[in-house]
């Protein structure tokens, strides 16, 4: 009895009652197969959307919640062809070695048989312009068949089964094209041998499938080492997690059954499963996946962890804030596959030349074949002009020149903290000339922090820290983080408006404003040192302080907005923060064009003002305010920080404190850009120079096999150069 499988688990749901599953696809080869998938399943009324990676082999479809099921989905690409299963990072693997390891056996079939093959053929050369008999001849040339057909079986069945699959689904791809040219030479040797013929292919046949395959095969390396590059962050992923119940006991759970609320166990050494809030225990974090930092950091009571980071030291009891499919790690991993799915505007133009020119080769084809009839050339000699110009004209590497780029680009990206949401900004990317910066969140860090930490003494501060645990005020946070997150001290009393009080060692602790603690005099040389700080002042007795709270710049401003300008773009602050905060911050980055007191509207009409002067902008910014902006801009960037409505107008995400990610992905996309349009010009001068010459019979079938190939693979290795950091503005 067959056992069915329950495909429900895989599908994902989101707002909008929209829901989908990403598929794992056999037989992807080049555009003519993305676009029987895409249009076949366009045509279910209740699917919303299909898009087809070529470089991973992967689809994503989307459809009305509850109006199919997954299955109907799987049973449409098997009408169209294609088999399907649900992807799954381990199978996927498992499934690209077996493809590799098929492939390297058919080589080594064709290689062989082509060696011997190869013998017998110059046996028959060398005896055509001497001596050797008829019966001798026909004797080598049927030992050549015999060798060459049950090879041809084996070693010829991933471009006869694909090419089988495309016509029996009323399509045609590119493996059509060399069936029809693999099978007629073949046959036209196996008419040849029975008619006595001085001549016949069977060695050009074998060779062909040989050089066919060993392209195929170094394809599929390239294409492995492009997915391993794409960042699979399954390995990151944690399957289970260790729950603790109500009475301390720890039971070991899938990810799945883990819930907000719950408290978790992460020992030293595993990999912390869920999103949230270390509840008690102190260790070193391995958070580089989150901030880009390689350097350890502690972590102790009221620190934010993430799924995929590594516990280093100490044990911990995290408090979930999110686990499963609600992790930072899994909204990286939605963002990298959103950006490789997506569609850009040079990837649509390739898709649509290589659309074109299936019908393309097959007329080339026939028209050359009936041309070089009537120019009077024997019928052998015109079939093979014409199998030449089928295998020749072959449109995978147009196929492969913008979506191979895409993906290391944004794989590169990724590497650098940074995530595409779609395939057009890469190259909107690189097209900005001007940067727009918000100041709050963007240039600053996201949290206020206590940055005359310094000049308070460790016993005031460790005083006041504990103060400030009981607060949830915002000012009173950066304190309680500066003094190590101290367990609040017992019997504070909140003075609405004021601040906070509590007795300790006999007299009374206040922490509040300046007037509340009676501190101006301590507070008129911090106010000068800090002139755009907040300031909160703590009294103890007669011993008093003044802390000041103020957004800090990220530890790399200066040095992203000096970047920036090497790479030639202009750069301007846009905030809506007061001026004497903003004039000081612009000052320190060398900043002159800024303005500060803006609403959303009016940043808008600025953004418009520089659209009109022919500025594409980048506007990177994070909060609420900056949304419309974010939208309106030519391309946009977040930190990941940002508000949800922020990241969700942005275009690109960047993850961490460092805002080195800005000008880093500015070059990945001036690269990206540059190998895209090299590529796209490869393909194009290959097909001027090789379909003249194939119709004019001046290649071979062999010959045309190896350019062919040799195309596909240069494009792929020129588009791996994108995973390298440029250096200088390209």
């Amino acid at each position: 009895m067959s056992m069915k499988q329950d495909l429900s688990v895989f599908v994902r749901h989101r707002d909008g009652d929209v829901a989908g599953m990403e598929l794992a696809v056999d037989g992807i080869r080049c555009a003519g197969c993305m676009q029987a998938i895409e249009s076949g399943l366009s045509r279910e009324a209740d699917i919303l959307s299909a898009r087809v990676n070529l470089a991973l082999k992967r689809v994503t479809v989307e459809w009305r919640e509850g109006a199919l099921r997954p299955e109907t989905v799987i049973e449409r690409l098997s009408k169209l062809g294609f088999k399907a299963y649900p992807f799954l990072p381990a199978a996927d693997r498992d499934g690209a070695s077996n493809e590799e390891k098929r492939l390297l056996r058919c080589l080594g079939v064709a290689g062989f048989a082509a060696m011997n093959i190869m013998l017998l053929s110059v046996s028959v050369w060398s005896g055509n312009n001497s001596d050797i008999s008829p019966v001798t001849r026909d004797f080598f040339h049927w030992l050549s068949a015999l060798l060459a057909l049950p090879t041809a079986a084996y070693a010829g069945r991933p471009f006869f089964e694909s090419a089988l699959r495309a016509l029996r689904a009323g399509a045609v791809n590119m493996d059509v094209p060399i069936t029809l040219g693999v099978v007629l030479a073949l046959g036209m040797s196996v008419v040849e041998t029975w008619n006595h013929a001085e001549h016949a292919y069977f060695d050009g046949a074998v060779m062909l499938l040989f050089f066919l395959l060993i392209g195929r095969y170094l394809d599929e390396l390239m294409r492995r080492r492009t997915r391993d590059l794409a960042g699979n962050l399954a390995a990151l992923k944690a399957e289970t997690a260790t729950r603790l119940s109500a009475n301390g006991e720890t039971v070991v759970v899938p990810i799945a059954a883990i819930s907000r609320g719950d408290l978790v166990l992460v020992r030293p050494g595993e990999r912390v499963s869920v999103d949230g809030m270390v509840e008690s225990g102190a260790s070193d974090i391995d958070q580089s996946l989150v901030t880009g930092e390689t350097a350890p950091i502690s972590v102790v009571s009221g620190a934010s962890v993430y799924a995929g980071t590594v516990n280093l030291s100490g044990a911990l009891t995290v408090r979930v804030a999110a686990a499963g499919g609600g992790t930072l790690l899994d909204e990286i991993d939605r963002l990298m596959a959103q950006a490789v799915e997506s569609r850009s505007r040079y990837v649509r133009l390739s898709d649509r030349a290589a659309r074109l020119y299936a019908p393309l080769v097959h007329a080339t084809a026939l028209a050359t074949f009936l041309g070089w009839i009537a120019f009077g050339l024997g019928w052998q000699q015109a079939l093979i002009i014409a199998i030449t110009v089928l295998i020749i004209t072959c449109p995978c590497a147009l196929g492969l020149a913008i979506p191979a780029v895409q993906v290391v680009a944004a794989s590169a990206l990724f590497r650098q903290k940074v995530m595409l949401k779609e395939g057009g900004a890469l190259e909107r990317l690189a097209e900005a000339d001007t940067v727009v910066f918000d100041k709050t969140g963007t240039l600053t860090l996201p949290d206020p922090a206590l940055v005359n930490a310094a000049s308070i003494a460790p016993e005031v501060l460790r005083m006041a820290g504990s103060l400030a645990a009981a607060s949830r005020h915002p000012l009173a946070r950066p304190i309680a983080l500066a003094a190590g997150n101290l367990p609040p001290i017992e019997g504070v009393r909140e003075h609405h408006g004021l601040g906070l009080s509590a007795l300790c060692d006999g007299a009374e602790m206040r922490l509040g404003s300046v007037a509340f603690c009676d501190a101006e005099a301590a507070a008129a040389p911090v106010a000068a040192a800090f002139p755009t700080a907040s300031l909160i002042a703590w009294r103890h007795g007669e011993a008093s302080a003044v802390f000041a709270v103020d957004q800090e710049l990220r530890p790399d401003a200066e040095a992203c907005v000096q970047a920036l300008a090497a790479l030639g773009l202009r750069v301007l602050i846009l905030s809506g923060d007061r001026a004497s905060a903003v004039a000081p911050m612009a000052a320190r980055l060398g900043i002159a064009d800024y303005k500060a007191d803006l609403r959303p509207d009016e940043k808008l009409s600025e953004l418009d003002r520089l659209a009109a002067q022919g500025c594409k902008i980048l506007m990177v910014g994070d909060g609420l305010n900056d949304a419309p902006a974010l939208a309106k801009a030519h391309v946009s960037i977040s930190p990941i920080s940002a508000t949800h409505l922020a990241q969700a107008s942005a275009d690109i995400v960047f993850l961490g404190d460092s805002l080195a990610p800005v000008a880093s992905s500015i070059r990945t996309a001036r690269q990206a850009r540059k190998l895209m349009l090299e590529n796209l010009w490869f393909a194009v001068l290959y097909n001027a120079i090789a379909v003249p010459v194939a119709i004019a019979g001046l290649a071979t079938p062999l010959v045309a096999a190896a350019a062919m190939s040799g195309s596909s693979l240069i494009v792929t290795l020129n588009a791996l150069r994108a995973a390298r950091r440029s250096g200088a503005s390209r």
